[in-house]
């Protein structure tokens, strides 16, 4: 299992009129969790991107609990549990600085070239994850 945590600050420009953060910056919130998680491992998205691979989003979902508003300092749990194959599939978790648990969810993501075609993770990023799970 590979974890991983960071935080964000809630900008006045993700919130409602009601002052609440907008559904949709979940989402977002969930790609910096993923990007930096790639990062940190030692292979970012950028150098997935520049050796042809891409990792589309193919499925997303999250449940909310409790609203963040505008300044509140989050951190972003992101988890990958299961090997990549062709697929990857991440979970995410948002709590806030009282560490109440404001939403969960999960992407799935397939590996493609820039053609579209779909193919297996490159053998670099195999190697980086392999420590992870060394049972697989």
């Amino acid at each position: 299992m590979v974890e991983h945590k960071t935080q964000v600050r809630v900008r006045f420009a993700e919130t409602d009129q009601m002052g609440v953060v907008y559904h949709s910056n979940y989402f977002i919130w969930f790609e910096i969790g993923r990007t930096s998680l790639l990062r940190d491992a030692g292979l970012p998205y950028k150098k997935l991107e520049e050796n042809g691979i891409l990792l589309p989003v193919i499925t997303a979902n999250c449940n909310f609990f409790k609203s963040a508003r505008y300044d509140d300092m989050l951190t972003i749990h992101t988890k990958i549990n299961e090997k990549p194959r062709a697929r990857i599939h991440l979970e995410y978790t948002i709590t806030n600085e009282k560490q109440e648990k404001l939403a969960e969810g999960f992407t799935i993501h397939s590996f493609i070239r820039r053609d579209g075609r779909p193919v297996r993770p490159p053998r670099e990023f195999k190697n980086i994850m392999a420590p992870y799970f060394p049972d697989s």
